[in-house]
């Protein structure tokens, strides 16, 4: 967290929403000179849809406590100057966001291409569900059109396989909540998943992150199996 509000544009106002957190979180926002408030956890498109309703400034800027801006985008936000209200049309920019894992950034499965839409008019957007309705990987829309800004979201949070692998089982099993069971759709997910571990590799210059690409994109390419194999475990 430290880092994150350390890096962002000097005189922001900073507004973090902490879910009930056991670490120091609270304190160093505080400390950044961050307004804080605590609330119990939600979910995450109730967590997002709430913050925003807590912003006051025309703009706003979402990003996740493991997350960083790295210079080029910094100053891109600087450079694009939404709090003076310019560039009317534009209702928000999307922002490149860079996955890293074990301290090292990742091609495969294109984690190092996602474009997210991040930055927006604060009275022109919302926050939904994903495609399947589940509450996870929530995406966000503007009412107007979108551009894009240069740099990219740094996203730290996988430092270790361990973090990689709690995350991994339990956003498999937040998916697999909103999906109904179904045993052709489980033998769909895993006749593709080879095709999926190949286009993750391939598509994207995987092999250029050594192991950390085989890795990425083999679990990449099973997460869909895993989510329909957990939500087949309910009926």
């Amino acid at each position: 967290m430290g880092r994150l509000l350390a890096g962002l544009p000097a005189g922001v106002r900073v507004f973090v929403l902490d879910a009930l957190s056991e670490d120091d979180t609270a304190a160093v926002a505080r400390a950044h000179g961050a307004e804080v408030e605590t609330r119990t956890w939600t979910g995450f498109v109730n967590a997002r849809r709430y913050a925003l309703g807590r912003v006051t400034t025309p703009w706003a800027l979402m990003l996740d406590a493991d997350e960083l801006l790295d210079e080029t985008l910094r100053d891109a936000v600087v450079a694009a100057r939404p709090s003076t209200g310019s560039g009317q049309a534009v209702a928000g920019y999307r922002l490149r966001r860079v996955t890293m894992l074990c301290g090292r950034p990742v091609h495969a499965a294109g984690w190092s291409n996602e474009r997210l839409l991040r930055l927006f008019r604060t009275d022109r957007a919302r926050v939904a569900a994903n495609e399947i309705g589940a509450d996870l990987h929530e995406r966000w829309i503007v009412d107007g059109q979108a551009a894009d800004l240069p740099g990219a979201i740094l996203h730290d949070s996988y430092p270790t396989l361990a973090s990689y692998h709690a995350k991994f089982d339990r956003y498999t099993s937040v998916e697999a909540a909103a999906l109904p069971p179904s045993t052709n759709a489980y033998l769909r997910a895993l006749a593709t998943m080879p095709l999926r571990f190949v286009w993750s590799i391939l598509r994207y210059g995987g092999w250029r992150d050594g192991w950390r690409g085989l890795f990425v994109a083999w679990q990449s390419a099973r997460y869909r199996v895993v989510v329909r194999a957990k939500a087949l475990r309910r009926a």
